[in-house]
């Protein structure tokens, strides 16, 4: 049983454009939340698939010992990249199965390394959907985003 849970989200104002993403972090004994912290932060130039690689990455890197630890996002872009292609990616010497560069490549690579120091199991939720922590994770995508909307 986890008693550590991720929720995660990214967002992006254009695509690309500045964006953000945000990760609420709960710890539970027994269905009781016993401890939550939030993280966000953003970019000004950037996509929404990237951000919601960074909100995954930011969630494990935080994390300062070995964990056991589950993920829930709304990106299916994310839950089936790491659940599905990231070993086939990495026996391809980093190549979709078309033979194409992998994009975001170097956020697969360093979500690879995060999730490696921990056991990580990965769940989708539909986004925008009355998700009380899916919303709250969005919410803080969008204030990690605010920052650099005022660049463009």
């Amino acid at each position: 049983m986890h008693n550590l849970f991720a929720y995660t989200d990214g967002a992006c104002s254009g695509n690309p454009g500045p964006g953000g993403w945000g990760v609420l972090l709960v710890a539970k004994t027994h269905q009781k939340i016993i401890k939550e912290r939030e993280l966000c932060g953003g970019q000004d130039s950037t996509t929404n698939n990237q951000m919601e690689l960074l909100a995954a990455i930011s969630a494990l890197e935080i994390l300062d010992r070995p964990s056991k630890i589950k993920i829930i996002t709304d990106s299916s872009y994310v839950k089936n990249g790491v659940t599905q292609w990231l070993e086939n990616w990495k026996k391809n010497k980093w190549k979709t199965a078309a033979r194409k560069p992998v994009k975001n490549a170097e956020l697969w690579r360093r979500l690879d390394e995060a999730k490696s120091r921990h056991e990580v199991a990965w769940e989708w939720v539909k986004g925008h959907a009355g998700h009380p922590e899916n919303e709250r994770a969005d919410e803080l995508a969008r204030k990690g985003m605010e920052p650099f909307k005022s660049n463009v």
